[in-house]
């Protein structure tokens, strides 16, 4: 099970506008290429992601599904990308001195990337999901820094 983490400068609150961005996924996780819907509720268990991975010409048409979401503490979501498989990501929120601790735990759970034994995925995994995290970094504290500048200027 892959895990990995980052401080982000932003309040969990102000994280939660981004997870709860629908039509943001594919900014900030990598792999995914663009969005096709964002069924009505996201990310209210049971709702999905429809998104394409890959690079075009090759791009395979997949679904991400949200399990749970509690704002401000945890998203987990049920990720699909056949025909490489289904993995469980878990998003763990906590409050932080300089914003927020977001730590992002993955795990393959169907098809093949389930057979790898952990010691050869999880460093892949882990590379990725630094990457993911850095964008959902900029993503929420450029969101945030706009919104307080914006409330500064409001008289």
């Amino acid at each position: 099970m892959a895990r990995t983490w980052r401080i982000i400068r932003c309040t969990p609150e102000e994280l939660s506008a981004v997870l709860a961005d629908g039509w943001l996924y594919p900014v900030w996780v990598v792999g995914a290429s663009r969005m096709r819907d964002v069924d009505s509720g996201w990310p209210t268990p049971g709702r999905r992601l429809h998104h394409s991975f890959g690079v075009w010409p090759v791009l395979i048409d997949d679904t991400t599904e949200a399990l749970e979401w509690r704002p401000q503490a945890r998203m987990r979501l049920r990720a699909r990308g056949w025909p490489m498989g289904e993995a469980e990501v878990t998003i763990d929120v906590r409050a932080h001195a300089q914003g927020c601790l977001v730590r992002i735990t993955e795990r393959a759970v169907r098809g093949p990337g389930a057979w790898i034994p952990g010691f050869l995925l999880d460093p892949p995994l882990h590379i990725r999901n630094r990457e993911t995290l850095r964008r959902l970094a900029f993503l929420a504290e450029g969101h945030a820094a706009r919104a307080r500048a914006g409330a500064a200027e409001t008289p």
